[in-house]
């Protein structure tokens, strides 16, 4: 039997225009049965110029919200004849006795290409139906009016206001809407950076990039590794330029600076990994400070849930940050397409609770330890290569290798059984 369409349609608000929050939108805007809006707090996208290598379960996630929001990943990604090319992210060691040595091979598919987040927003808001989409609405306030005919009430920056029969809160790391769910003084509520990260990065075409490092890193994606920060490098807008970093533990002071990145540090480091830090050194104006969450005790209560980086930011070195906003899109866009009723959403939100928040909080541990095994910092694993090697293949295939649609099957059956009382298949929710 087919969905039974409600009298009047269920009416989403998604604030947030972020990857999170465009995948999701552009999967429940092909519903007929559900009114979508999402609210972004910037007026207009800029290009921040960070990259994004992403991983098998991103594309697989974005498979299974429609096969349009796939092909926009690989529209903005790959030239023509890339899609049967495989990628993967090479980690090796940049410092020390086994320098030079290849201990991970992260993140391999098909098809998998570096994209710039911006172009990637840009393909996804194709996606989004003009009138269902706001910019310049920066969530300032929330509250629920019960018995309300929408009771979820939001306000504005500006001033303005909009109403929803449910909330899903897709801004950011700073989100007002987990704020609003945890409390503004939870201890999980506030962004953190317990080991000091500094992200040094600079942007330069891959033309200037050629003139001072291997050209083999203006087409892959290495990370090397080292005491005084890992190295690394992904091309973007479609091999175009190049986004180079290095990422420093520590050098992010409690006073809120940090000092210049200073390529003399860097005298151990491998040929190769020291004219990606001196390339890096001429220009640091793209650099940024690490930030993710600690866990949240749950991700929504009755009709309103936090999603992507809004649940569970993390930090970027297990380069699965975007994939698992992407997963949390997939989950509620298919728990969304057999929601009959307003009053069944704290139900389906409760399902995806359930399944998401211990994948994607494994993942929030998974790259802080990923952090401290590049900075040499990890229970001395870098002197054991072959120890390194089996922590990053365990790693990898957690998150790379999932059953995407096991993981939706699993949110479905918890939603049925919680609003009919029937129990389809285990339902069982399993972290490796």
């Amino acid at each position: 039997m087919g969905l039974i369409v409600p009298e009047r349609k269920i009416k989403i608000a998604i604030a947030g225009g972020g990857i999170a929050g465009l995948a999701l939108a552009a999967g429940l805007a092909k519903k007929p049965h559900v009114e979508v809006h999402v609210y972004e707090g910037v007026p207009e996208y800029k290009d921040v110029g960070a990259g994004l290598a992403l991983h098998m379960n991103a594309i697989k996630a974005m498979a299974l919200i429609g096969p349009e929001v796939k092909q926009v990943y690989f529209d903005k990604a790959l030239s023509q004849g890339d899609e049967n090319v495989e990628m993967v992210t090479e980690v090796i060691l940049g410092e020390g006795p086994n320098q030079g040595e290849l201990v991970a091979e992260l993140g391999r598919a098909k098809g998998r290409k570096t994209v710039a987040r911006s172009d990637l927003l840009d393909g996804l808001l194709q996606l989004v139906p003009k009138d269902c989409i706001t910019f310049g609405k920066k969530l300032e306030t929330i509250s629920e009016v019960a018995g309300d005919e929408h009771p979820i009430h939001l306000t504005f920056k500006d001033g303005s206001t909009a109403q929803a029969d449910c909330l899903i809160g897709a801004d950011g790391i700073h989100s007002e809407t987990r704020k609003y769910l945890l409390g503004p003084d939870h201890s999980a509520t506030k962004p953190v950076n317990h080991d000091g990260w500094q992200v040094y990065r600079t942007m330069v075409s891959v033309e200037e990039a050629k003139k001072h490092i291997n050209e083999k890193w203006t087409r892959c994606v290495p990370i090397l590794l080292g005491p005084q920060g890992h190295v690394n490098c992904i091309p973007v807008n479609k091999g175009t330029r190049l986004s180079a970093g290095v990422a420093v533990r520590g050098a992010k002071f409690t006073d809120g600076g940090a000092p210049p990145l200073d390529p003399a540090l860097y005298a151990n480091y491998s040929e190769d990994a020291r004219k990606i830090v001196e390339l890096v050194a001429r220009d640091t104006s793209a650099s940024w400070t690490a930030a993710d969450h600690d866990h949240a005790p749950y991700y929504h209560k009755g009709h309103i849930a936090m999603m992507g980086d809004a649940a569970h930011a993390s930090m970027p070195f297990a380069g699965n940050g975007a994939a698992q906003a992407l997963e949390d899109s997939s989950v509620l866009d298919y728990l969304f397409s057999e929601i009959t009723d307003p009053s069944q959403i704290p139900a389906a939100f409760e399902a995806f609770d359930t399944v998401r928040r211990p994948r994607s909080q494994k993942v929030v541990d998974l790259a802080r330890q990923f952090g401290r095994v590049y900075a040499y910092a990890e229970d001395d694993m870098h002197k054991d290569p072959v120890k390194m090697k089996q922590f990053f293949a365990g790693a990898a295939a957690f998150t790379n290798n999932a059953d995407l649609q096991k993981q939706n099957d699993d949110a479905m059956n918890i939603f049925k059984a919680a609003i009919t009382g029937e129990v389809k298949g285990t339902g069982a929710v399993e972290v490796v």
